[in-house]
């Protein structure tokens, strides 16, 4: 065997070795998979695993509405989702569709371009509204990142001089985790009108609790009064299972259940959650301002977004028990926040304020 021939040999058994030295340790070099994105309104309790900006993070102990990263409770696991694994690569999942039941894990393309993954299963329900049942997720890992507090029009400051002796259960942070479920609210239109729901909202609800001080309906004696036995699904927590609660005192049987409906979360059975979990009850709050009509002829939100005015959302919240002259004290209160509500804010309040 020639010189050569020789060298030649000795140089690809080298390459051959390199190789295979180097191909384990490529792989080993990979990043995690990512485990399911972190969302702001899930509970997190020790030991879970989320993903958040391309690193893996691990609840420390109880934990809703931490953003890992900037609080202590998460533990950085480094790096994870580099475009390799079952989390990583580039998307081809199917479209989203209403009615198709779906199990936890799958991954849909919704119709706003976005990628959701089932956190539990469901028959269907929209991954923008029910949001308990569905996560932002990111083809690279990760998930997307959650809407931020600065998406909305009223900052924490804000919010926190709006109400200044609030009961600690209307968090900040559960307000901008419900937000997700209604996009449209306080983000259609100018900025002055987003500005203008936001202040109209926020005062119908302080008015609602008493400056977010209460949570559940006082008046105990009307508990038993609030369910329709003719409905055909009944009442079953309890006759007395469905008084007001939340920013906008949810009640009625009815009420719970087409909530819970809307929301993908069964609140028909679980009234309790509205009292329990602070982005439920202010998702509830948004319900009932982007959907109903109440006693009024229009939505809320449309009410302000389409230049109604202030006293048409009254009209929606409570008709003509103040309405129309049936308590002009009451509604000269809630006209009274808003306005005040609207200052802060730095925008005109806008005509019909009565109604």
């Amino acid at each position: 065997m020639s010189r050569h021939r020789l060298l030649a040999l000795f140089a690809a058994l080298a390459l051959a070795l390199g190789l295979a030295v180097l191909s384990p340790m490529a792989s080993s070099a990979s990043a995690a998979t990512c485990a399911s994105g972190w969302n702001s309104s899930s509970v997190y309790t020790g030991g879970m695993s989320a993903s958040y900006q391309g690193h893996n993070w691990q609840a420390k102990w109880w934990t809703q509405g931490e953003t890992p990263g900037a609080a202590q409770v998460w533990a950085d696991l480094g790096s994870c989702g580099s475009g390799s694994g079952s989390e990583g690569g580039s998307c081809d999942y199917p479209a989203w569709a209403a009615g198709h039941a779906y199990v936890a894990g799958d991954i849909v393309k919704y119709t706003n371009g976005n990628y959701y993954k089932a956190s539990h299963d469901n028959p269907g329900y929209d991954p923008t509204i029910s949001t308990w049942y569905w996560d932002p997720y990111s083809c690279t890992g990760g998930g997307t990142n959650p809407p931020t507090n600065g998406s909305f029009v009223v900052s924490e400051a804000q919010f926190n001089q709006m109400f200044p002796n609030r009961n600690s259960f209307y968090t900040y942070s559960g307000l901008t985790a419900a937000l997700s479920a209604y996009p449209g609210f306080a983000n259609t239109g100018s900025d002055t009108v987003k500005k203008q729901e936001a202040a109209a909202f926020l005062a119908n609800v302080s008015h609602e609790t008493g400056g977010l001080v209460y949570i559940v309906e006082q008046n105990t004696a009307n508990y038993p009064h609030y369910c329709d036995s003719s409905q055909p699904y009944g009442c079953p927590a309890g006759q007395a299972a469905y008084y007001g609660r939340g920013p906008i005192q949810l009640s009625w049987n009815f009420n719970y259940k087409a909530a819970g409906d809307a929301l993908g979360i069964d609140l028909l059975h679980n009234p309790n959650l509205v009292q329990t979990d602070a982005a439920v009850a202010w998702k509830t709050g948004l319900w009932y301002w982007n959907t109903q009509n109440g006693p009024g002829t229009m939505t809320a939100h449309n009410a302000m977004v389409n230049g109604a005015g202030f006293g048409e959302t009254i009209r929606s919240i409570n008709g003509s028990i103040e309405c129309n002259g049936g308590n002009p004290a009451q509604v000269q209160s809630r006209v009274n926040t808003y306005q005040s509500f609207a200052s802060l804010l730095g925008v005109p309040t806008g005509g019909n304020l009565s109604c």
